[in-house]
Order: structure tokens, then sequence, then C-alpha cells
């Protein structure tokens, strides 16, 4: 009768403990490492993008939001060259700049991706949040492709969507 007690308890106690997470550390970018020599000479085709992104939503009425992480990735789908990010500005609900995240050119390499985490506790973009990207690149047909994925998990409940960048100059 004891060992069926202790079997008890024991079955119990591991049957209580949470599985680990696999948490992978973020290696957050060193735009400074990222820095582009670019020449004058060099004829380079300029652009501008605009994402979307959304630091909170709305649920049930304005008066309740839920905070988001958001993951934006800038990507250069391309195989065979290099392309240019001049700047990278983030903007709030109400269009005022909130940051730059670099002001110099930087360079992704080809089929290469960078991205940028806004942690779910920074609300300060809301949920209006926007991106403008200053872009470069040698082929007009070669634009750089934007993209941001909005997560969040409340107890059992989870949502996620994405918002794709668009040319606006």
């Amino acid at each position: 009768m004891n060992r069926l007690i202790i079997l008890l308890i024991l079955m119990t106690c591991l049957s209580c403990t949470q599985k680990k997470e696999n948490v992978k550390s973020f290696q957050q970018v060193n735009w400074g490492e990222r820095i582009a020599n670019i020449d004058k000479k060099d004829s380079l085709i300029k652009g501008s993008s605009y994402l979307s992104v959304y630091s909170e939503i709305y649920s049930y009425s304005e008066a309740r939001t839920y905070d988001l992480t958001v993951t934006v990735s800038l990507k250069n789908i391309y195989k065979k060259d290099t392309m240019f990010i001049e700047r990278a500005d983030y903007y709030n609900t109400e269009g005022k700049k909130i940051r730059t995240y670099f002001d110099q050119p930087i360079y992704i390499k080809p089929m290469e991706t960078l991205e940028i985490v806004i942690d779910q506790k920074d609300t300060q973009g809301g949920s209006g949040g926007n991106f403008v990207f200053d872009w470069m690149v040698r082929n007009p047909e070669l634009e750089p492709h934007f993209e941001a994925v909005m997560i969040s998990t409340y107890g059992q409940q989870g949502l996620s969507f994405t918002a794709q960048g668009i040319r606006i100059e």
C-alpha cells in the first residue's frame, strides 16, 4: 500500500513539471558592422518602402489592448546582388518618429535577412505604427522585401499576423 501511495505521489509530481522551453538567444544586429562604403560614382537606383507594424491591437473595445512582439524582416530576395538600406525610421500612430535604427547605408548580402525585433513591452508604436525604409539597388527590378510578423500569447490564446511592405517612392 505504501508503495502505491509513493508511486501516485511520484506520478503526480512528474505530471506537474513544466516542459522546458527552447529559448533561442536573439543576436541583435550590430548596424555599425554593416555600414556600406558606397562610391558616389556608383549609379544606384533609390527608392522608399512603407511597412505597417502594430505594437498593440484592440480587443473588445478601445479600452482594452493586447501588446504584441514585432519582428521586422529586411530581406534581399535575390541570389546575385547586394542591396543597400540607407535608413530605417520607426513612427508611432500619430506619425511621430520614435527612432532611427541606422542613418548610414548598410548592406544586405544576396539571400540574407536582417531583423529588427520590437519587444512586446515596447508599445510606443501603438496600434498604427509604421516603418519607412530608404534603399538603393543596382538593378531597378531587384527591390528589397520588407515584412513584419506580429505575435502575442496570453494564457492559452495566441494570435499572429503579417504585413508586407509597399513601395512609396
